[in-house]
């Protein structure tokens, strides 16, 4: 599925012309994204949380090679699903 999916998806659901729903689709993705870069987490019950985590400074090695090297600290981000998203995903 990609955004476009969403957008039709929305347009027909909740009956937004195909603009409004690009629209709304869009700022929804700008609000998590602007939250998330700010360095908040983002929970959406029923969903999941997304979330910032640091990662230190570390040693890394180059399997081909063996030569070390730094990685360098940086900020990634998570996802963890609720119990509800678990559960639906695993119902069969």
């Amino acid at each position: 599925m990609v955004k476009d999916d969403i957008i039709n998806l929305v347009h027909k659901r909740v009956g937004f012309a195909r603009n409004e729903a690009a629209h709304a689709v869009e700022v929804l993705f700008d609000t998590i994204k602007l939250r998330l870069m700010s360095g908040e987490d983002v929970n959406i019950v029923g969903f999941g949380k997304f979330c910032l985590r640091n990662k230190k400074e570390r040693i890394g090695r180059n399997p081909k090679t063996g030569q070390e090297f730094t990685i360098s600290a940086r900020r990634v981000l998570t996802f963890k699903p609720s119990k509800n998203l678990k559960e639906m995903v695993n119902q069969k």
